[in-house]
Formats: C-alpha cells, structure tokens, sequence
C-alpha cells in the first residue's frame, strides 16, 4: 500500500516547503540533481542506504510535484535519466546555503561515512564568494578523484562548470575526503600541500585568489 506523505498543517512557508522535501533522502535527491540529469541506477550508487523502493517513491512524488521530470531517451541511449524542473532548480540557492552552513558543522569522517567525488562540484558552488570575484578573468580546473571540473570567474560571475577548463590560471587535484577536510576548516590547502594530499599547479598569486575565493584564506 502507497503511503502518503505527512504534512505538518501549518499555514507558513517553511512548513510548506517541508512538506515537499522535508521527508529523508529527498534533499540529497535534490542533491544529486543539482549536480546534473541522473539515470536511475546512478541516483542509487551515489545514495547509498536508501534503498530501491524508497528512492522510486520519492522520486515519483518529486515529478508529482513538480520538481522533477524524465529527460526522454534519444537514439544514443534509450535509458532515462531524471532532472530538475525550473520549479526544482530553484531549490540551488537554498540547498547551496544549507550546504555552506553543513560544511562548517562537520567533525572527523567516520570510517563508514561515504563520500564521492562529484559532491565537490557542489561544495565548490556553496564556498563561492561573489564578491571576492569582482576583478577576475580566469578559470581553476579540480580533479577531484577523476571527477573534473572547473569554476569560471568573470568579473562577479562566477560558475562551476563539468570538465576540463580551457588555460586554466591553477589546476588542483586531490582525493575526495582530503577536499571534504579542507571545505570544512579541518585542514589548510597547505597542510594538504606539504602532505601531498593536494598538488596544485600555477603562480602563488592564482592559488591564493583561488582560496580567497572560495573563502580558504582572508579577504
């Protein structure tokens, strides 16, 4: 038998925002989505403990209420993949905000605690600060345990874009939880240096706008 979905039965924002995704997994769904379409299999590897029947329902109540919808197979790939709707993308500047605000809370990983690369494109977005950007005109490329990805910063505008950057000022290549450590304030980008957890490449001056920029060293 289908559940329905509990609803707190305020008359308030946040409450009605909870009632759409304020059920377990949901955001991390959201999550996953931000980051880009997503086939279902790869929502269930990058999820893991949730669970097939619980991420189909979810997933179902997502495209019920709008958030969601199925990019339609093309003559490459007749496998579907999920993505946001206009309505679901909207949620990137309260999940980048929450995600920001995580980043700060967490201790030490546990040794059960999963991580994946691709969750770095997402923590890169939620360090950003705009307004450390306003003389840029360049490009740092990450390769986050294989996953690579680059943030372009152009004169206030700032976005992190998958792949390869085209002459980037500074590349940086790590393990995913070295960079968990370093987004979270429990390591410094030259500990990681000198322990050879992160190498980086470029001048002095593009590492630290880099840091600055995503707020790892002062303004």
């Amino acid at each position: 038998m289908e559940h329905e979905r509990r609803s707190y039965g305020q008359y308030c924002g946040l409450a009605g925002a909870l009632d759409v995704i304020g059920e377990r997994w949901t955001l991390l769904i959201i999550r996953e989505l931000l980051i880009g379409p997503c086939r279902y299999n790869e929502l269930l590897a990058n999820l893991p403990g949730i669970g097939t029947n619980l991420l189909a329902a979810r997933l179902k109540y997502l495209a019920k209420d709008g958030l969601i919808e199925v990019v339609p197979p093309d003559q490459n790939s007749k496998i579907k993949r999920y993505r946001l709707t206009d309505e679901g993308e909207a949620l990137r500047e309260p999940v980048l905000g929450m995600a920001r605000w995580g980043l700060g809370r967490l201790d030490a990983p546990e040794v059960e605690e999963a991580v994946r690369p691709r969750w770095a494109m997402l923590a890169v977005e939620a360090m950003i600060d705009e307004r450390r950007a306003a003389d840029l005109d360049e490009s740092y490329e990450f390769d986050i345990d294989g996953e690579v990805f680059h943030v372009e910063a152009r004169y206030g505008k700032v976005k992190v874009i998958p792949g390869p950057a085209n002459q980037p000022v500074l590349t940086a290549q790590t393990d995913a939880r070295t960079f968990v450590d370093i987004g979270a304030g429990r390591m410094d980008p030259l500990e990681a240096t000198l322990t050879k957890r992160l190498v980086m490449e470029g001048d002095i001056e593009a590492i630290l706008r880099c840091c600055r920029l995503l707020g790892l060293a002062p303004g």
